[in-house]
């Protein structure tokens, strides 16, 4: 595919709309809110970003990238080196963030992580479903989709609330929840603070199953929960069986076989890497999988997975 247009959503903020390139097979795959793409950067680098776009277009993608200066690398590329007529590669897209149905929204967003909630808001006001969005962000000009956001609560009856940090401080993510009509379900997307802050305030203030999350970094873990220990894993296919000592990833060891086995965040949140599990027990330690899906150990991110079981047969 190619880079159609590129234009800066906000302070730091860079929209890039992709269509399919001359060589392309046809149009992309239809997609749904919450879904994100992996952009395959000119480094070999592997990023993932929600799509944003209108969802019913099947003619291009729109991602908005935020330069992080403390990140591994991957957005600057982006900013850097990506302008309009680049060649580009993508995988997906993938989802697993969906948009349940349900008697109404609210939607909690955090910077960069207003992305995927904009394409929830889209769907909502066009289904006519009542919804309401809290959406914090540092200052009121980093805070990209402002004024379409606006529009679409104008045009559908929707309510949008703008935190800039600098002016009005964190969103009252207690006093919202407190309020909440029967039946809202609660998709959030931001930084990890944030979520964290909107998962405490949950398990006393809502209903188990209300609150949806997303996350752009890995939940952190205390040391003190992890006991990683040695394991076996059979790739079905590749008709090999491989030792996982203790102080390996079980990726890095698959990819002695299968380098071709794709992977991006490398920390459990992207969903990259899940790969469909034929027997054992998986130690599933992402932050993907629903607690159903978990259960039925059907999938698993092999970069921070392991394994409950003496063994893991594979998929690859």
């Amino acid at each position: 595919m190619r880079i159609a247009g590129r234009h800066e959503a906000a302070e730091g903020v860079v929209e890039l709309t992709l269509v399919p390139a001359e060589t392309a097979d046809g149009p992309f795959e239809a997609w749904e809110p919450g879904a994100h793409i992996d952009l395959v950067l000119p480094s070999g680098t592997v990023r993932q970003y929600s799509l944003c776009g209108p969802g019913e277009r099947s003619d291009e993608y729109v991602v908005a990238v935020l330069r992080e200066p403390d990140g591994r690398g991957g957005s600057a590329e982006v900013h850097d080196r990506l302008t309009e007529g680049s060649p580009l590669s993508i995988r997906g897209p993938r989802n697993h963030f969906r948009l349940a149905e349900a008697d109404r929204y609210l939607f909690l967003a955090g910077g960069i992580g207003v992305t995927p909630i904009l394409a929830m808001v889209r769907r909502a006001a066009a289904a006519g479903t009542p919804w309401t969005l809290i959406y914090g962000g540092r200052t009121r000009s980093s805070m990209a989709y402002t004024v379409e956001l606006s529009e679409l609560a104008a045009s559908s009856g929707g309510e949008v609330q703008l935190v800039p940090q600098d002016e009005l401080g964190h969103p009252d993510f207690a006093a919202a929840f407190a309020r909440l009509p029967e039946g809202t379900a609660v998709y959030a997307c931001g930084p990890e603070p944030m979520l964290q802050a909107a998962e405490t305030l949950s398990e006393t203030l809502l209903p188990a199953g209300t609150l949806h999350l997303e996350r752009f970094g890995a939940k952190p873990v205390p040391d003190s929960e992890r006991t990683d220990t040695s394991f076996e894993v059979e790739l079905a296919r590749s008709a090999r069986t491989l030792t996982v000592p203790a102080d390996r990833r079980l990726i890095d060891v698959v990819r002695e076989v299968v380098p071709q086995v794709p992977f991006s965040c490398e920390e459990g949140y992207c969903g990259s890497c899940e790969t469909a599990v034929l027997d054992g027990t998986p130690d599933h330690r992402d932050q993907v999988l629903t607690p159903e899906e978990r259960d039925s150990n059907e999938t698993m991110m092999i970069c921070v997975g392991r394994c409950l079981s003496r063994k893991l047969v594979l998929d690859l």
